[in-house]
This record gives structure tokens, sequence and C-alpha cells, in this order.
């Protein structure tokens, strides 16, 4: 290999993860079958494929809420045993303390840190300023629009300064037009902070829009199927042919996944 060409080394490394389920009532039941996985720093990755594919299980195992079966995961040199500040999750649900004002909740993490109530007023301004609430920071979540709620959450999340953004259909429940919005706001904070995402999306509209790396998985237990590395440049015109063909491709690719699985019930 000539020594001119850049490899990027792997940040993120998922190495031969599964996960088995156990109840009373149905027994054991295998949700992600040995999957491997890499990712880069500051890398964009989008996972897309048919409900019950192990998308939310991988997640939550990257983010040390689950604890894999077989297998593990290292971030950076350090394996994943256990929930950390370095990884922040946002939920498609909000998770805000409706008993807390905006600059309560965006300095909630700070302060169970144990940072200073003087830096932590710093740390959540410049939060605020990031998504654009700045003027919101003393109203309450039951104040806010949904869309407003999330960026409320991704300010909180930013604000801990995780090494990994872990985000599980943080934009499903929201419209249309709030959620193109968003999407073109999270790609401008990502460009100024290039954290490393992994963000869990059922939209390949979406995927292709922000992502670096678009993965697909499917089956039950959910393995990848496929990895799709996103070249067009941003910001993604969906009228461009290079996206439209690479929405075609991914489509494709998840529809065969869940033929398949239909094919084996």
């Amino acid at each position: 290999m000539s020594p001119n060409v850049d490899v990027k080394a792997p940040f993120i490394e998922v190495r031969d993860v599964s996960k088995t389920f156990f109840s009373r009532r149905s027994g054991s039941v295998e949700a992600l079958s040995k999957t491997t996985l890499s990712v880069s720093e500051k890398e964009f990755v989008c996972i897309v494929g048919p409900s019950g594919g192990g998308k939310s299980t991988l997640l939550n195992i990257v983010a040390g809420f689950l604890g894999p079966t077989t297998g593990e995961v290292v971030i950076g040199e350090n394996r994943v045993t256990r929930p950390s500040s370095s990884r922040v999750m946002v939920f498609q649900e909000f998770a805000l303390f409706p008993w807390l004002t905006v600059e309560d909740n965006v300095g909630f993490g700070l302060d169970v840190a144990g940072v200073s109530s003087r830096d932590r007023a710093t740390i959540v301004a410049e939060h605020l300023a990031l998504v654009r609430l700045s003027r919101f920071a003393k109203s309450y979540p039951s104040e806010l629009s949904g869309g407003m709620k999330q960026r409320v959450a991704l300010a909180r999340a930013l604000a801990v300064d995780p090494e990994v953004l872990l985000m599980d259909e943080p934009f499903g429940a929201l419209d249309a037009y709030t959620r193109n919005n968003l999407q073109r706001e999270l790609l401008r904070i990502w460009e100024q902070q290039r954290k490393t995402v992994l963000f869990v999306t059922h939209s390949i509209e979406e995927a292709v829009y922000l992502a670096d790396k678009v993965v697909v998985m499917a089956g039950r237990p959910g393995s990848v199927r496929a990895i799709i590395d996103i070249k067009a440049a941003r910001p993604r015109d969906e009228s461009d042919p290079e996206v439209i063909a690479l929405r075609a491709q991914i489509r494709k690719l998840v529809l065969d996944a869940s033929e398949d699985e239909q094919s084996i019930e």
C-alpha cells in the first residue's frame, strides 16, 4: 500500500457481538447475532433496517446500557463495560425533566459530574446558543414545541463533551418540516464539533442525507447485511442523481432483508 494513502484507524470496534435475552415466558430470544462493525473517529454513521433487526440493541450495547452475550465493544483503547459520559444517548422521547427549566435540563449532566455552578452556567449558555435556544433558557419543557425539546436534549448531550453521540430515532416523532430542519441543524452542529455519531433511523432518505456511511441491518437475530459509503458532497440535494441512486440501492437492500426474514418465518 502506498504510504500516501490515508487510512483511518477504527475508533469504535464492535467485535463479534451477540445478545440473547432470557425470560420465563418465551425462553431465550437471540436479538443480535455475531456482529462486527468498525467506525472511524468523527464519522457520522447511520444504521437502517427493518424493525427487529437489532439496531437499537446494538446501540444500547455500544452505550453500555446492555452487556453483550458474546463479543466486545472497544472505543479507542477502552473496552465498554458500563455507561459513561463519554458516550451519550439521545432518544426519540426527549427524556427531559418537566420540573426543570431548559437551562437546568441542559446543565443536569454537568451538575451530576460536579462541574462548578460558574463553569456550568458558561457551558450551558454556549450550548443553548449552539442549538439556537438562548432566549428560552428560563422556559420549561411544557412551553416548547417537539422540535425545540429535541434541541434541548441535543444540547444536554453535547454539554458533557462526549466522544460518541448515540441517537436512537431522535427525529422519528416529529413532523416532516421540523424533522428536515433538525437534520440540517444536526449537520451544522456536527460539522462544528465533529463528534463520532451512531444514528439509528427507519428513514432511508434521512440516512443518505446525514451519513458518511450507512449500515444496513436485518434478521432475527439481527446482523449487518451491508455497509454503504456515502461520498456525495454535503449539503445533499434530494434531486441529485447520485443521491437518488444511493437511496434506491439502500432501499433494495432493506427490502431484500425484509423478504429474507419473511421467508425464514
